[in-house]
This record gives structure tokens, sequence and C-alpha cells, in this order.
């Protein structure tokens, strides 16, 4: 699967200062101490018992506290914005580099980023089988920790779902089956907390397709696992894919690929060479995006 997109304005350059200035050093700076000043004599002329001296160290500290608070909300607001530039850019070992060095971090946002840019780099085709393992078990650990970091957080919900979906693939098609529910509920959490997110909308559909054109005995391993087994149908998945489009035109070479190979499950040949002649065309900036205009060529060709 590719780097899935995020609609994102465009990011402010790294070097642009904050509302205090460039964030460059750890001390308070001008700004800072002119700031204290003014809370010193303020402070002074209503008559507090408090030395000078012991006044100063006070306010300095509970100042000081303050801005170091509001530097650390800027550094993340930073780290996100270089990561949306590498995102949008495609480059993902750089990516990556640059959020692993957050990885203990509290904030959901960085992790669910860092789960997104573990996957990614585990789909390129110079990562080694054994990195691409590792990597899926790194992904899906980080977006287990955005979750419980903020259950509010679509893009945690999204990036979870996919992670525990990509780990199945290591660990057997009872495994994967077993937790297509967990998915698929993590992915309708997603789309209650940001109905607009095309990528999700695809991803039940994906979701949809799977169950749909599932073999026999992958059928009957999930009749095993579960009392009423998931189904689904290709009419569902294609509600989804065009649900998808709607949300977000040509967002996403793969979407367009599952409309034509839906619409040929449904034998609607016309529709079919609509869609797959779109996915052709699509301009492949991605590894993804290539594999995508070869299998719509070959599919054209069949028909």
């Amino acid at each position: 699967m590719r780097r899935l997109p995020l609609s994102l304005t465009p990011p402010r350059p790294s070097w642009a200062g904050g509302w205090l200035g460039p964030r460059r050093g750890s001390g308070p700076g001008v700004a800072q101490w002119l700031a204290l000043g003014a809370v010193l004599r303020k402070s002074l002329q209503r008559g507090f018992a408090l030395s000078a001296g012991s006044f100063l160290v006070y306010e300095a500290h509970k100042l000081i506290s303050g801005f170091a608070e509001v530097h650390a909300s800027f550094k993340v607001e930073e780290i996100i914005e270089q990561a949306d530039y590498l995102y949008g850019s495609g480059e993902t070992e750089k990516l990556y580099r640059l959020l692993v060095q957050h990885k203990n971090s509290d904030d959901a946002e960085l992790l669910w980023r860092l789960a997104r840019a573990s996957r990614d780099l585990a789909q390129l085709s110079s990562t080694s089988a054994e990195k691409k393992r590792q990597l899926a078990y790194e992904a899906l650990e980080c977006a287990k920790k955005a979750l419980e970091k903020n259950e509010s957080n679509f893009a945690a919900h999204k990036w979870y779902g996919i992670c525990l979906s990509d780990v199945g693939d290591f660990e057997g098609i009872k495994t994967k089956i077993g937790n297509a529910i967990v998915i698929k509920e993590h992915f309708q959490r997603a789309i209650e907390l940001n109905p607009k997110d095309a990528t999700t909308i695809h991803l039940i559909g994906i979701w949809c397709y799977s169950f749909a054109e599932m073999p026999w005995y992958q059928r009957k391993i999930a009749a095993t696992l579960f009392a009423t087994p998931p189904t689904s149908t290709f009419q569902e998945a294609l509600h989804y894919f065009h649900q998808a489009e709607e949300a977000d035109p040509n967002f996403y070479s793969k979407n367009l690929l599952f409309l034509g190979k839906t619409y040929l499950k449904l034998n609607n040949k016309k529709m079919a060479l609509l869609w797959l002649s779109k996915a052709k065309e699509y301009p492949a900036h991605t590894e993804e995006d290539k594999q995508v205009q070869k299998e719509a060529l070959e599919l054209l060709n069949s028909i």
C-alpha cells in the first residue's frame, strides 16, 4: 500500500521564528528578561514582602518554566511540520530518521506519524525481509501508544488498524482473520472522528473487497473463529471506493485500481475500463503507483 495521503496545509519553513523570535538556544532571551523585569516591578509596587533577591529567583523560575513548556510545544509543532514536509516529498528514510528520535514521546501526533513512517520504510523494495518484520511490529507499537495517549485521534485509529493488519502477514492467516473485526472497528472509529478522510473510507472498501473474494478455506477458518463470521460483498466494497473518491477525487491510484477491479467482479466491463484506464494514467510518484499502473495495464489487456 502506498504512503497514505492526508490533507495538509503547506508547512512553514523550519527556520522561521516563533512568536518570541528564533527558537534556537535553551536560555531565556531579551523578551523573556524584559517580561521578567515588568513582573518584578509590578509585584514590588504591590508591596510583596519578599526580598528583591529571593523574589527574582522565584519569579525567574516561574517565568522560565512557563517558557520551557511553550518551547516544548513549539518543538513538537516544528517536528510535525518537518515530518509532514518530508512525507509530502516522499523522503521516507529521512522521515523515519527524524521521527524515530521521538519514539518515547507522549504526543499522539508524533507517534502515529512514526507508525506511518515505519510502515512506509517497511514497504520499500530495498528493505530486507528481516527489517520489514521488525518495522511492522515497531509501527504497531507506536500506533498503539498513540491511541493510549489520545483515543480521540482519528489517525491513530486508522494507523493502528493498518499496522495490525500488517502484523497478521507475519503471524499467519488465522491471526489475520481473527484480527479482522478489530481492524474494521478502528477504521469505523476513525471515520466517526473524521468523516472526510478518504483513505480510511478506502481501507474499509479494501476490507469489504477482501472478505467478498475470500476463498473457501479461509471462510472455513473464519467460521472456527467467529460465531458469526464477518462477510461482505463487492457491491459494499464498491460503495466505499466511490465514497472515498467523492471525499477526495483522484487522491490515490489504488482506489482507482480497485474501482476497476470491483466492476470487473461485478461483470461491468464498461465501468471497469473507465477506472482501470484512470489508474493506468495516474502519475507514478511512488513504487506503489508504478505497480498499480502495471496491474491496471495487465487487466486492461485481459478484457
